[in-house]
Protein backbone atom coordinates (compact mmCIF):
# COMPACT_ATOMS: atom_id res chain seq x y z
CA UNK A 1 0.00 0.00 0.00
CA UNK A 2 1.21 3.48 -0.81
CA UNK A 3 1.23 5.72 2.28
CA UNK A 4 -1.14 8.58 3.01
CA UNK A 5 0.27 11.83 4.42
CA UNK A 6 -1.35 14.50 6.60
CA UNK A 7 0.02 17.96 7.41
CA UNK A 8 -1.25 21.44 8.26
CA UNK A 9 -0.45 24.98 9.34
CA UNK A 10 2.40 26.05 7.09
CA UNK A 11 1.16 29.67 7.06
CA UNK A 12 3.02 30.34 3.83
CA UNK A 13 3.53 34.01 3.11
CA UNK A 14 3.41 35.05 6.74
CA UNK A 15 5.14 38.36 7.34
CA UNK A 16 5.92 37.16 10.85
CA UNK A 17 8.08 34.28 9.61
CA UNK A 18 11.64 35.29 8.64
CA UNK A 19 13.20 33.86 5.49
CA UNK A 20 9.85 33.15 3.86
CA UNK A 21 11.41 31.75 0.69
CA UNK A 22 13.41 29.20 2.73
CA UNK A 23 10.25 28.35 4.67
CA UNK A 24 8.41 27.61 1.41
CA UNK A 25 11.33 25.63 -0.04
CA UNK A 26 11.46 23.35 3.00
CA UNK A 27 7.84 22.38 2.50
CA UNK A 28 8.36 21.97 -1.25
CA UNK A 29 11.38 19.73 -0.61
CA UNK A 30 9.28 17.56 1.67
CA UNK A 31 6.54 17.25 -0.94
CA UNK A 32 9.14 16.43 -3.58
CA UNK A 33 10.60 13.69 -1.39
CA UNK A 34 7.24 11.89 -1.10
CA UNK A 35 5.90 12.39 -4.62
CA UNK A 36 6.76 8.86 -5.76
CA UNK A 37 5.48 7.27 -2.53
CA UNK A 38 2.27 9.04 -1.59
CA UNK A 39 -1.14 7.81 -2.67
CA UNK A 40 -2.73 10.94 -1.22
CA UNK A 41 -1.81 14.03 0.78
CA UNK A 42 -4.28 15.73 3.10
CA UNK A 43 -3.50 19.38 3.94
CA UNK A 44 -5.67 20.22 6.93
CA UNK A 45 -5.87 23.99 6.75
CA UNK A 46 -3.89 27.20 7.18
CA UNK A 47 -1.39 26.26 4.51
CA UNK A 48 -1.43 29.97 3.62
CA UNK A 49 -1.25 32.74 6.19
CA UNK A 50 -3.78 34.66 4.12
CA UNK A 51 -5.41 33.61 0.87
CA UNK A 52 -8.15 35.55 -0.87
CA UNK A 53 -9.28 34.87 -4.42
CA UNK A 54 -10.85 37.40 -6.71
CA UNK A 55 -12.53 36.27 -9.93
CA UNK A 56 -9.46 37.14 -12.01
CA UNK A 57 -6.80 37.66 -9.32
CA UNK A 58 -5.04 35.46 -6.76
CA UNK A 59 -2.38 36.51 -4.22
CA UNK A 60 1.18 37.03 -5.36
CA UNK A 61 3.78 34.39 -4.50
CA UNK A 62 3.64 30.70 -3.58
CA UNK A 63 4.79 29.71 -7.08
CA UNK A 64 7.12 26.92 -5.90
CA UNK A 65 4.47 25.44 -3.62
CA UNK A 66 1.67 25.65 -6.18
CA UNK A 67 3.98 24.32 -8.89
CA UNK A 68 4.85 21.29 -6.75
CA UNK A 69 1.19 20.66 -5.96
CA UNK A 70 0.40 20.79 -9.68
CA UNK A 71 3.21 18.32 -10.37
CA UNK A 72 1.86 15.94 -7.73
CA UNK A 73 -1.71 16.04 -9.03
CA UNK A 74 -0.47 15.63 -12.61
CA UNK A 75 1.29 12.46 -11.42
CA UNK A 76 -1.99 11.12 -10.04
CA UNK A 77 -1.38 11.89 -6.35
CA UNK A 78 -4.59 13.03 -4.65
CA UNK A 79 -4.02 16.34 -2.85
CA UNK A 80 -6.83 17.32 -0.51
CA UNK A 81 -6.97 20.90 0.75
CA UNK A 82 -9.06 21.84 3.80
CA UNK A 83 -9.77 25.51 4.36
CA UNK A 84 -8.57 26.82 7.72
CA UNK A 85 -9.27 30.05 9.52
CA UNK A 86 -6.47 31.78 7.57
CA UNK A 87 -7.36 30.50 4.09
CA UNK A 88 -11.15 30.48 4.22
CA UNK A 89 -11.53 32.54 1.09
CA UNK A 90 -10.83 29.92 -1.57
CA UNK A 91 -12.90 29.81 -4.72
CA UNK A 92 -12.00 27.45 -7.57
CA UNK A 93 -8.43 28.44 -8.45
CA UNK A 94 -6.70 25.70 -6.44
CA UNK A 95 -9.06 23.08 -7.87
CA UNK A 96 -9.01 24.16 -11.52
CA UNK A 97 -5.39 25.28 -11.84
CA UNK A 98 -3.61 22.97 -9.37
CA UNK A 99 -5.87 19.92 -9.28
CA UNK A 100 -6.50 20.01 -5.53
CA UNK A 101 -9.65 18.55 -3.98
CA UNK A 102 -11.13 21.29 -1.80
CA UNK A 103 -12.96 20.64 1.49
CA UNK A 104 -14.92 23.35 3.26
CA UNK A 105 -16.31 21.13 6.03
CA UNK A 106 -14.94 18.29 8.17
CA UNK A 107 -14.65 15.06 6.24
CA UNK A 108 -15.34 11.49 7.33
CA UNK A 109 -13.69 9.07 4.94
CA UNK A 110 -12.52 5.47 4.79
CA UNK A 111 -8.83 4.91 4.03
CA UNK A 112 -7.53 1.36 3.72
CA UNK A 113 -10.41 0.04 5.77
CA UNK A 114 -10.13 2.56 8.63
CA UNK A 115 -12.50 5.44 9.37
CA UNK A 116 -10.95 8.92 9.53
CA UNK A 117 -12.50 12.16 10.72
CA UNK A 118 -10.48 15.04 9.22
CA UNK A 119 -10.81 18.77 9.88
CA UNK A 120 -8.75 21.89 10.40
CA UNK A 121 -10.23 22.15 13.88
CA UNK A 122 -11.24 25.80 14.19
CA UNK A 123 -14.71 26.19 15.65
CA UNK A 124 -14.92 22.61 16.91
CA UNK A 125 -15.69 22.71 20.60
CA UNK A 126 -14.01 26.09 21.19
CA UNK A 127 -16.18 28.22 23.54
CA UNK A 128 -14.26 31.48 22.82
CA UNK A 129 -17.04 33.96 21.92
CA UNK A 130 -14.67 36.45 20.27
CA UNK A 131 -13.24 33.77 18.00
CA UNK A 132 -16.73 32.50 17.16
CA UNK A 133 -17.82 36.04 16.24
CA UNK A 134 -14.80 36.60 13.99
CA UNK A 135 -15.23 33.19 12.39
CA UNK A 136 -18.89 33.94 11.63
CA UNK A 137 -17.85 37.26 10.06
CA UNK A 138 -15.18 35.66 7.91
CA UNK A 139 -17.64 33.02 6.65
CA UNK A 140 -20.43 35.52 5.96
CA UNK A 141 -21.15 35.62 2.21
CA UNK A 142 -22.30 39.25 2.21
CA UNK A 143 -19.15 40.43 3.99
CA UNK A 144 -17.00 38.36 1.64
CA UNK A 145 -18.62 40.02 -1.38
CA UNK A 146 -18.14 43.44 0.21
CA UNK A 147 -14.45 42.69 0.83
CA UNK A 148 -14.12 41.64 -2.82
CA UNK A 149 -15.00 45.18 -3.87
CA UNK A 150 -11.79 46.45 -2.28
CA UNK A 151 -8.83 46.60 -4.66
CA UNK A 152 -6.37 43.69 -4.08
CA UNK A 153 -3.57 46.23 -3.55
CA UNK A 154 -5.17 47.14 -0.23
CA UNK A 155 -7.26 44.10 0.71
CA UNK A 156 -4.47 41.51 0.46
CA UNK A 157 -2.03 43.82 2.24
CA UNK A 158 -4.62 44.28 4.99
CA UNK A 159 -5.14 40.51 5.30
CA UNK A 160 -1.42 39.76 5.50
CA UNK A 161 -0.93 42.54 8.08
CA UNK A 162 -3.83 41.21 10.20
CA UNK A 163 -2.39 37.70 10.03
CA UNK A 164 1.08 38.99 10.96
CA UNK A 165 -0.33 40.75 14.02
CA UNK A 166 -2.08 37.53 15.08
CA UNK A 167 1.07 35.42 14.61
CA UNK A 168 3.30 37.87 16.51
CA UNK A 169 0.78 37.96 19.35
CA UNK A 170 0.88 34.15 19.53
CA UNK A 171 4.70 34.18 19.40
CA UNK A 172 4.97 36.80 22.15
CA UNK A 173 2.45 35.11 24.42
CA UNK A 174 3.44 31.61 23.32
CA UNK A 175 1.06 29.08 21.82
CA UNK A 176 -0.53 27.26 24.77
CA UNK A 177 1.16 23.97 25.54
CA UNK A 178 -0.95 20.84 25.80
CA UNK A 179 -3.73 21.73 28.24
CA UNK A 180 -4.56 18.21 29.29
CA UNK A 181 -7.19 15.77 28.16
CA UNK A 182 -9.97 17.53 30.08
CA UNK A 183 -9.21 21.01 28.67
CA UNK A 184 -8.27 20.51 25.04
CA UNK A 185 -11.32 21.53 23.00
CA UNK A 186 -10.51 19.22 20.10
CA UNK A 187 -10.09 16.26 22.43
CA UNK A 188 -13.38 17.07 24.17
CA UNK A 189 -15.13 17.47 20.82
CA UNK A 190 -13.71 14.15 19.57
CA UNK A 191 -14.84 12.29 22.67
CA UNK A 192 -18.36 13.66 22.32
CA UNK A 193 -18.47 12.89 18.60
CA UNK A 194 -17.21 9.37 19.24
CA UNK A 195 -20.22 8.64 21.44
CA UNK A 196 -22.52 8.85 18.41
CA UNK A 197 -19.96 7.72 15.82
CA UNK A 198 -18.06 4.85 17.47
CA UNK A 199 -16.77 3.66 14.09
CA UNK A 200 -14.21 6.50 13.85
CA UNK A 201 -10.67 5.14 14.22
CA UNK A 202 -8.70 8.36 13.79
CA UNK A 203 -9.52 12.01 14.41
CA UNK A 204 -6.89 14.24 12.79
CA UNK A 205 -6.73 18.02 13.17
CA UNK A 206 -4.50 21.01 12.60
CA UNK A 207 -5.05 24.49 14.07
CA UNK A 208 -3.56 24.07 17.55
CA UNK A 209 0.15 24.05 16.57
CA UNK A 210 0.94 21.25 19.02
CA UNK A 211 1.81 17.62 18.40
CA UNK A 212 -0.60 15.24 20.08
CA UNK A 213 -1.31 11.54 19.71
CA UNK A 214 -3.88 10.34 22.25
CA UNK A 215 -5.90 7.15 22.61
CA UNK A 216 -9.61 7.83 23.11
CA UNK A 217 -10.67 4.18 23.22
CA UNK A 218 -9.32 0.79 22.26
CA UNK A 219 -10.10 1.52 18.62
CA UNK A 220 -9.89 5.30 18.36
CA UNK A 221 -7.12 7.94 18.50
CA UNK A 222 -6.94 11.70 18.12
CA UNK A 223 -3.94 13.39 16.48
CA UNK A 224 -3.10 17.09 16.28
CA UNK A 225 -0.54 17.65 13.57
CA UNK A 226 1.65 20.44 14.93
CA UNK A 227 2.81 22.93 12.29
CA UNK A 228 5.28 23.74 9.51
CA UNK A 229 6.67 26.84 11.24
CA UNK A 230 8.69 25.33 14.10
CA UNK A 231 7.83 21.63 14.31
CA UNK A 232 7.74 20.58 10.62
CA UNK A 233 5.52 17.68 11.62
CA UNK A 234 3.22 15.38 9.70
CA UNK A 235 1.37 12.11 10.07
CA UNK A 236 1.72 9.13 7.75
CA UNK A 237 -0.61 6.13 7.47
CA UNK A 238 0.74 2.98 5.82
CA UNK A 239 -2.50 1.02 5.88
CA UNK A 240 -1.80 -0.54 9.25
CA UNK A 241 -0.11 2.04 11.44
CA UNK A 242 -0.44 5.81 11.82
CA UNK A 243 2.69 7.70 12.89
CA UNK A 244 3.34 11.33 13.83
CA UNK A 245 6.75 12.34 12.47
CA UNK A 246 9.02 15.40 12.05
CA UNK A 247 10.76 16.31 8.82
CA UNK A 248 14.47 17.07 9.03
CA UNK A 249 15.98 17.85 5.65
CA UNK A 250 18.64 15.37 4.66
CA UNK A 251 17.93 13.06 7.58
CA UNK A 252 14.28 12.01 7.61
CA UNK A 253 13.49 8.63 6.05
CA UNK A 254 10.03 9.03 4.57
Amino acid sequence: MRPIYFLSDAHLGSRAIPHGRMHERRLVNFLDSIKHKAAAIYMLGDMFDFWYEYKMVVPRGYTRFLGKISELTDMGVEVHFFIGNHDIWCSDYLEKECGMILHRQPLTTEIYGREFYLAHGDGLGDPDKKFKFLRAMFHNRFLQKAFSNIHPRWSIDFGLSWAKHSRLKHDNEGDPEYLGEQNEHLVIYSKEYLQTHPEINFFIYGHRHIELDLMLSKTSRVLILGDWIKLFSYAVFDGENLFLENYIEGETQL
